[in-house]
């Protein structure tokens, strides 16, 4: 398993019970209330790709397992409180871009901490064949930068094993849940399998941002399976694939990736008519009346999460 310079401690689960008395009466039955509230952050783009922000809530529909839902909690372009767990490619083959990397990334973290609510955070996870926790969550940038000067290039990519040990420290914050992933491939080392991973990012009501930063244009010389696997991740959890070259390009990505943070709706809804606490995955969809437009979201949850 992937080791860990500081250990990240998730806080212990709190489970509320509610129960209620009533007076002994011949065939009146016990209603079991359910309190969950299922939370989808949702984009809405256009044909052109512009991002639209300004719908209302009776535009919307949504369904569990199939089953419609009444929409409990509704705010456009929210502005809860951000957590991004980055998660950033160290191994041998990222040693000859590594430094154009940090640039960029250096970039995205200052103009996300300088912009957003005065709450948002992130925490840097470094992955090659081990995964290592950098920086818990901060709002110091001068501490990250600090990490990036200690990166050594070398090894393989445990992609998956990032994810999956990265997605639990963001689960249990309050607001929203961000991976940001820097790669140049796909995974080459990981104990844990892409199911584990997506698992993970999905038990952690977490959206999955990815860039594939592509040294070889050639399919031939890349990892097209372990990319494929990683849209994957991304589609699952409703977030962005991005395949950009270094420089502006690469800037350009992570300028999309807060327009879409400073632009995603907050859908929550408390789930009727389908089973709650069970460990099966709920299929989540939502819709809009205005067909020409499309919207992004995680594909669901599982039952026994804590959200």
């Amino acid at each position: 398993m992937p080791k860990w310079l500081v250990p990240v401690t998730r806080a212990a689960a709190l489970a509320v019970l509610l129960a209620g008395s009533c007076a002994a009466v011949a065939q009146e039955p016990v209603f079991k209330v359910d309190v969950r509230l299922v939370r989808l952050l949702v984009t809405v783009k256009d044909m052109a790709g512009e991002l639209i922000g300004s719908l209302d809530r009776s535009l919307f529909t949504v369904t569990d397992n199939g089953v419609a839902q009444e929409i409990a909690v509704f705010e456009r372009q929210t502005a809860q409180p951000l957590s991004v767990a980055l998660l950033m490619d160290i191994s041998g083959s990222t040693a000859k871009d590594l430094k154009y990397e940090i640039v960029s990334i250096d970039k995205f973290l200052k103009a996300f901490i300088g912009e957003g609510n005065p709450a948002d955070a992130v925490a840097f996870f470094a992955f090659n064949d081990q995964v290592t926790l950098m920086n818990t969550f901060t709002r110091r940038i001068s501490r990250i930068d600090d990490s990036f000067k200690t990166l050594r290039p070398e090894g393989g990519t445990s992609l998956y094993d990032a994810v999956y040990l990265a997605s639990p420290s963001v689960r249990d914050r309050q607001g929203r849940h961000v991976l940001v992933i820097v790669t140049d491939g796909g995974d080459t080392t990981s104990t844990k399998k892409y199911r584990d991973a997506v698992e993970a990012a999905q038990r952690a009501d977490a959206v999955a941002y990815a860039i594939v930063v592509v040294p070889i244009t050639n399919p031939a010389g890349r990892n097209t399976g372990g990319e494929h696997a990683l849209e994957a991740i991304v589609e699952a959890t409703g977030g962005r694939m991005f395949y950009p070259s270094l420089g502006p390009e690469l800037d350009r990505a992570f300028a999309d990736i807060l327009r879409d943070l400073r632009t995603q709706y907050l859908i929550g809804y408390y789930p009727r008519g389908v089973p709650v606490g069970d460990r099966a995955f709920h299929t989540v969809h939502v819709g809009l009346e205005r067909k020409e437009l499309r919207v992004s979201t995680r594909t669901g949850y599982y039952g026994d999460s804590s959200r």
